[in-house]
């Protein structure tokens, strides 16, 4: 019986567009999908294009949108600037905000509601922070404070 060569794994670089596109794509990391989307914005690709166009479309932080945008732009490519919207990011965002204030103990913190925010809604602590920016604290303040106000 013949011996089997000890055959070391090779290592495998990862093609740095995919990591990209999963970067572009993580729902719950906005400051992942901004640095992805101007890396994205030196690399003129069919990829990259199609990446950027999708989250200009589509990304729920203007920030993000914004820089697809730009990157886009540079390409050459015919792109309209996006508008802040005037509605809410998040669809329902104040029942979610109730149901994780009524999840909580009596008498709890805004720190305890900002954690357990963080942690059970994290798509939609992520879009806020990105789109309210040194404004989120106070923002969260406040629909932490109006959702005692709803039953």
């Amino acid at each position: 019986m013949k011996q089997e060569e000890f055959k070391p794994e090779l290592e495998q670089e990862l093609d740095p567009m995919a990591e990209l596109k999963r970067a572009a794509s993580r729902t719950s990391d906005w400051k992942a999908r901004l640095a992805a989307v101007k890396e994205l914005g030196k690399h003129k690709q069919p990829q990259s294009v199609e990446i950027m166009t999708r989250l200009l479309a589509s990304d729920p932080v203007y920030a993000v949108r914004e820089a697809a945008y730009s990157g886009l732009k540079g390409f050459g490519e015919p792109v309209q600037a996006p508008a802040r919207s005037k509605s809410e990011p998040v669809k329902g965002v104040s029942k979610i905000i109730v149901r994780i204030r009524k999840s909580l103990p009596e008498g709890h913190s805004l720190e305890d509601f900002k954690e357990k925010l963080r942690k059970t809604r994290s798509d939609v602590y992520d879009v806020y922070e990105g789109e309210k920016g040194p404004e989120f604290d106070s923002w969260l303040e406040g629909v932490w404070k109006a959702s005692f106000d709803r039953k």
